[in-house]
């Protein structure tokens, strides 16, 4: 009997699903709505230096890596899955195309994050 990959890509998919809905909508909301306009967070919240001192610490590289990996990977076993709704058969060309995808854009989240230093 043939061995799945599937597994590990329902994990990534489960993992990406839930802090999406965990913490996605904040983050949208506080990085492009309160922070802009001002809305019950400091002025400089979003500022440059801030950003920079956050992805320069340790728990700030892992929690961007964590968020945007597993979002990545939850969007990349979405679409797909949605292949066989747009009528393309979800053959290895595709799982390469999406999945490929995932982890290109972890390694350059990865690489991202180390050149900024620490």
């Amino acid at each position: 009997m043939k061995r799945s990959n599937q597994p590990f890509f329902w994990l990534l998919f489960g993992a990406g699903g839930m802090l999406s809905a965990l913490i996605g909508a904040m983050l949208v909301f506080i990085t492009g709505v309160a922070a802009p306009l001002g809305l019950g967070v400091h002025a400089d919240l979003m500022s440059h230096a801030n950003a920079i001192a956050f992805a320069r610490g340790i728990p700030g590289k892992l929690f961007l890596l964590v968020v945007v990996s597993l979002f990545l990977w939850h969007a990349a076993h979405r679409i797909y899955h949605s292949l066989h709704d747009l009528g393309i058969p979800p053959g290895p060309l595709a799982q390469a195309a999406c999945y490929g995808t995932a982890l290109l854009g972890t390694v350059v989240a990865t690489v991202a994050l180390l050149a900024i230093g620490f």
